[in-house]
C-alpha cells in the first residue's frame, strides 16, 4: 500500500506593503472577546487568507493587546503564519479600547445589502469562474434579502425627509445627526482660580529654567487648541479638557511644543500611554465651577519620567483653602510589589518627599500578567520599576510617612491591609523585565 501523497502548503502572502510585522505568539488576544469565530468561521478566513493574502492589518496597542483581528489571527496561525502586519492605536482610553472592540464587530454587521446589486456582482463572478463561497455568501442566502439599505433610506413620498416618517421627527433626527459633526470645543474645564494658576504657572517656569518664554493658554471658552497660534520657543501650561488629554499631549509632542498640563489624578500614568513625563501631586483644588478635583501634571519637560514636588503641593495647598480631604483616596483589597508605581498609590508621598525616577528606571504597563488572567487591570495604569527605584521609592514612602508624623500607625494600617488583601505577584517576564531595568551609567 503506498503512502498517501500531501499536497505541499503554500504560504499565506502579506498583501499589504509598508506596514510592520509581529510575531503572532507576541499579540494578546481580549480574554473578554463576545465575538465567537466557530471552525466553519475560521475555515473561511483560512480560504480567504489562501485566495487573497492577508490584506487588512491587525490593530493592536503598545502592549500588544489585540484590539482587531482576532478571527484573521486564528485564521493565519492555522495556515501556518507566523507573523502578521499590524497598526498600532495609541490612543485610546481602557474603555474605549473595549468599546471599540465590540463595536468593530458589530457595526460591520449592522448595514444592509442590495440584493439585486449583490446578486448580479455574484452571478458576474460566477461567470468569471470564480469560487463565489469565498465571499462567504451563497446564491441561496442572496435570495432570502429583500430590501436594501438604499431603498429604505428613500423618501417615503416627495417633500418628506429622508430622516424619518413625519417631518417634525426628521428635523429633529436631522439636528442630532448634525451636532456630530460639529468642532468639539475644548473648555471642559476653564474656571481654575486665577491665584492658584499662577502659583503652579510661576513655579513651572522657574523649575523648567523657563522664565520669559511666552505662555499660552488655548483651553477658554470658544478655544481651539488644534488652531491655536504657538510662538517659537513658548510653553503651554493650562488645565485641558481631561476627556482627550492623550490626544492633546500627541499633538504638542508631534509638534515639538513644549506643555505643563494638569491631569486627573487617579489616571495620570494611563496618559498618552506612558509616553509623558508625569508629576503624581494629587493636589485638592476646588475650581470656579465648584467642583473638587484631585489634580496632578503631565509634561514633556525635564529629565525625570516621574517626579514627585512638595514644595509645588504645599503651595496649590496653602491657596485652596476649601482643601478638606486628607491623603489620597485608595482603592481597597489589592496591594502591589516595591517595584511597581501607581498614581494613587505615590500621591501621598508627593506631599511630603521629593523623588525622581528616569526613564531608563521605569517601564509602562496597564496589568501584571497575573491580572490579565484574572481579566483584570491596575486601575490608572503603572510603571515597573528598576530595583534601585524601587528603593528609592520605599525609601521615600517612608520619609513622607515620619514627616507627616504618622509612619507608625499607616506602616500597621499598612500590615493590615497586606495581611487582608491579595497581592498582586509578578509573572517570571516582568521579573525580567525589573531586572533589565536601569541598567544605565550613574550621571
Amino acid at each position: 500500500m503506498g503512502k498517501k501523497q500531501t499536497a505541499r502548503q503554500t504560504p499565506v502572502r502579506v498583501a499589504v506593503k509598508d506596514l510592520p510585522t509581529i510575531r503572532i505568539n507576541e499579540l494578546i488576544p481580549y480574554e473578554n472577546n463576545a465575538k465567537i469565530h466557530g471552525p466553519d468561521q475560521i475555515e473561511q478566513l483560512r480560504r480567504s487568507l489562501r485566495q487573497f493574502g492577508f490584506v487588512s492589518p491587525v490593530l493592536i496597542d503598545e502592549e500588544h493587546n489585540l484590539i482587531a483581528g482576532h478571527g484573521r489571527v486564528e485564521a493565519a496561525r492555522a495556515e501556518g503564519m507566523t507573523e502578521v502586519p499590524y497598526v498600532t492605536v495609541s490612543d485610546l482610553t481602557e474603555a474605549q479600547r473595549r468599546a471599540y472592540i465590540i463595536a468593530d464587530n458589530r457595526l460591520t454587521e449592522a448595514g444592509e445589502w442590495d440584493a439585486a446589486q449583490l446578486k448580479f456582482e455574484m452571478e458576474e463572478l460566477s461567470s468569471l469562474s470564480f469560487d463565489t463561497a469565498l465571499t462567504g455568501f451563497t446564491m441561496d442566502e442572496i435570495e432570502t434579502i429583500h430590501v436594501s439599505a438604499h431603498e429604505r433610506a428613500k423618501p417615503a413620498a416627495e417633500g418628506n425627509h429622508f430622516w424619518g416618517d413625519v417631518e417634525s421627527e426628521s428635523s429633529e433626527d436631522y439636528e442630532k445627526f448634525v451636532d456630530k459633526f460639529k468642532p468639539k470645543l475644548t473648555t471642559d474645564d476653564c474656571y481654575t482660580p486665577q491665584n492658584i494658576y499662577e502659583v503652579i504657572r510661576d513655579w513651572a517656569l522657574e523649575h523648567y529654567g523657563l522664565q520669559g518664554a511666552p505662555v499660552v493658554r488655548p483651553f477658554y471658552p470658544g478655544g481651539d487648541y488644534e488652531r491655536e497660534t504657538y510662538p517659537d520657543g513658548c510653553v503651554v501650561i493650562d488645565n485641558p479638557p481631561f476627556s482627550i488629554l492623550s490626544q492633546i499631549c500627541r499633538f504638542y509632542t508631534e509638534r515639538g511644543i513644549r506643555f505643563f498640563l494638569f491631569a486627573p489624578a487617579l489616571t495620570l500614568f494611563s496618559i498618552a500611554a506612558g509616553t509623558c513625563n508625569y508629576l503624581p501631586m494629587s493636589c485638592r483644588i476646588t475650581y470656579e465651577n465648584g467642583a473638587d478635583v484631585r489634580t496632578s501634571f503631565v509634561t514633556n519637560l525635564g529629565d525625570w519620567k516621574i517626579e514627585t514636588v512638595p514644595e509645588l503641593w504645599r503651595r496649590v495647598d496653602e491657596l485652596n483653602t476649601q482643601n478638606t480631604c486628607e491623603g489620597a483616596a485608595e482603592l481597597p483589597g489589592y496591594t502591589y510589589p516595591d517595584c511597581v508605581m501607581t498614581p494613587i498609590r505615590i500621591a501621598p508621598t508627593s506631599k511630603w518627599q521629593a523623588l525622581r525616577v528616569r526613564a531608563e528606571d521605569a517601564a509602562f504597563t496597564r496589568a501584571l500578567d497575573e491580572q490579565r488572567a484574572q481579566k483584570k487591570t491596575i486601575y490608572g495604569a503603572a510603571f515597573l520599576l528598576s530595583e534601585k527605584a524601587a528603593a528609592e521609592k520605599a525609601a521615600a514612602e517612608k520619609a513622607a510617612a515620619e514627616k507627616a508624623g504618622s509612619y507608625k500607625a499607616a506602616a500597621e494600617k499598612a500590615a493590615a491591609e497586606k495581611a487582608a488583601a491579595h497581592v498582586w505577584e509578578l509573572s517570571d517576564r516582568e521579573k525580567e523585565i525589573v531586572a533589565a531595568l536601569g541598567n544605565h551609567d550613574d550621571c
